[in-house]
Formats: C-alpha cells, structure tokens, sequence
C-alpha cells in the first residue's frame, strides 16, 4: 500500500509510520505535534485555522486554544530556522497558521527512504542542440553513461533509464518531474555538437528548492567519441558525488572548467 511521506528542507516526515528525520537522523517529535507537522505537510502555503488545527491534532476532543499554541511553539522550536532565516510555521494573527516550507511528496511503496533522507537522482536526456539532428545518439549515449556510473553508488538511488527517458523533448516542470519519479535531484544537460568539437553543458536541480546547486560547462574535440563519453560522464559522476553528499541543499555552487 502507498505510504505519503512530506520531504522539506533536510526533513523527512512519515505520518503513518510516526518518525520524522533531518538528514536520515530520527528527530523526537510529541505526538500531538506530529499530527499538527502532518496538516500543515499536507497543506503548505495554505492559511490553516485553528479549529481546522485543533481537529486535526485531537480529533473529537473539545481541548483549550492554548494547547495549540503551545505545540505550535514546541514544533518551531524543534524544527529551529526557517528558510531564509524565517519561521517554518508563520502566525496569522486571528487566523491560524501557514506552513512557508516548500514541500514534495512521496508515495513510499517498499518503505524505502524518500529523497530527503537518501540522496536521490534522476538523469534527464541531455538535449541535442547541435544543428544535425543525426547526433542524438551522443547525447542519448552521454545520458546512460551518467546513469550507469551514478548507479554504482552506494546509498544513492538512481531512477530507472526507461524511467528517464519518458521525458526525452519534453518541456515540464521540475518539480513534477521528481514527484513523478520519486527523486529530489534532477540532472539535465545538453550537447552541441560542430565539425569535430562538442560543448556539453550539465546542472544539477534541486527540484524542492528549484535551485541550481551545480553546473558545468565542457568544451572537447571529439577524436575519440567514446573517449569524450566517459570523459565527461566520470567528471560529472565525480562532482555529483561531491554535491550530493558534502553539501547542505540550500547550498549552491557554480563553476566552470577551463
């Protein structure tokens, strides 16, 4: 059966099975507060009212407005800053609540980790942009290196190439895209190809966050195409790793080789 799980910044939280996680660490959380972390999971950006809160937190029960805003103020401590510095819950005066958190869900089949607490990843096709149509190949062949050498990885899950592929030329929004394929990081690039050079350009997405976290540009003569394909795929691998597993994923870098 399905299992939703709610990624938000370097949190994880599973309603159903009663954890939440920073960075694949189980964070205490109270009971009541778990409830109340999960309605707003559910309904981010949106203004929650307090009775709204109040039912979802203790259903049935008739219970003082004071115990809401003490587990309000027990979630924003637990949770600390928010983005930008700012409160992940923010108070709308005689109101209610608005979760702020940029939130994606995921449907947990096998009860494997959602992205937040197990980097994951999917290569988009690198598009081909070079003005002869014939050299898709390059590019569709660059694309399965890159998922072939990121799916030697230890802990890091890599959506399936076929999986990939359904969004060959297709213009979608990304964060769709990582719903669609349970993942929280996107790679795309693209390949131009003229006489005998070729320019490659990869960026690494955080599709929560939609920031770019990477990027890179190459520029090789093509004497031996293959030699370029792995070239370039064990470059790009290298920095991932880097990105993936070093650094925290409001953070970004880019960078150019010469």
């Amino acid at each position: 059966m399905q299992r939703p799980c709610f990624a938000f910044g370097t949190f994880v939280l599973d309603p159903e099975a009663g954890t939440l996680r920073r960075e694949d660490i189980l964070v205490p959380i109270a009971y009541r507060g778990l409830l109340l972390l999960a309605a707003f999971a559910r309904r981010p950006g949106e203004v929650l009212r307090k009775a709204d809160l109040l039912e979802a937190a203790w259903p049935g029960l008739a219970v003082e407005e004071s115990n809401l805003s003490v587990q309000i103020a027990a979630l924003r401590k637990l949770l600390g800053p928010g983005p930008q510095g700012g409160e992940w819950i923010a108070t709308i005066p005689r109101v209610g609540y608005r979760f702020t958190a940029q939130v994606q869900s995921f449907g947990d089949d096998q009860g494997s980790p959602p992205p937040a607490a197990r980097p994951s990843i999917a290569v988009l096709p690198f598009c081909d942009m070079s003005d002869d149509l014939g050299h898709a190949s390059f590019a569709d062949g660059l694309t399965e290196d890159v998922i072939t050498d990121l799916s030697r990885v230890p802990d890091l899950y890599v959506a399936a190439r076929n999986s990939s592929f359904v969004y060959k030329d297709q213009s979608a929004d990304v964060r769709r895209i990582a719903q669609e394929l349970g993942v929280r990081y996107l790679l795309e690039g693209s390949v131009r190809r003229a006489s005998d050079r070729v320019r490659i350009n990869a960026q690494l997405i955080d599709a929560i966050g939609g920031g770019h976290l990477w990027a890179e540009r190459f520029d090789r003569s093509l004497e031996d195409i293959f030699a370029v394909q792995d070239e370039v795929a064990r470059k790009i691998v290298k920095a991932l790793i880097s990105q993936l597993t070093a650094r925290p994923p409001h953070q970004q870098l880019a960078s150019r080789e010469p």
